[in-house]
C-alpha cells in the first residue's frame, strides 16, 4: 500500500512499514509538517496515498469529500507512543 504519514505520526512508524514492503512516506521528509489538514487530504489524493493520522479533522474531511478522493486511516489509541502503535499494526498486518 501507498501511505502518506501526517506530523503527528512518528517517523519509526514510515521506517516500520517500508520494512514491511509498504510505499510510505512522511511529510517532515518533504518539509510539508505545517501543510494544512486539506492540503494533506489533496497531496494523497493526488499521489493516490492512505493518510495516517492521529488527527480527528481527517475524519471530517473525508465525510465532506464527494467523493472521497483519498482514504484515510485515523488511529484512536490510548498509547500513542511509537512501540505500541507498531505493536499494533504489527497484529494487523
Amino acid at each position: 500500500m501507498r501511505f502518506l504519514a501526517d506530523a503527528g505520526i512518528a517517523r519509526r512508524i514510515v521506517e516500520w512499514l517500508r520494512t514491511q514492503a509498504h510505499d510510505a512516506t512522511h511529510l517532515r521528509e518533504q518539509g510539508l509538517q505545517r501543510l494544512p489538514d486539506r492540503q494533506v487530504f489533496a497531496k494523497a489524493s493526488a499521489e493516490r496515498r492512505v493518510v495516517l493520522t492521529f488527527d480527528l479533522d481527517f475524519g471530517e474531511i473525508v465525510a465532506l469529500s464527494a467523493p472521497p478522493a483519498a482514504s484515510v486511516i485515523l488511529f484512536r489509541l490510548h498509547d500513542t507512543s511509537t512501540p505500541h502503535v507498531i505493536e499494533s499494526g504489527s497484529r494487523r498486518c
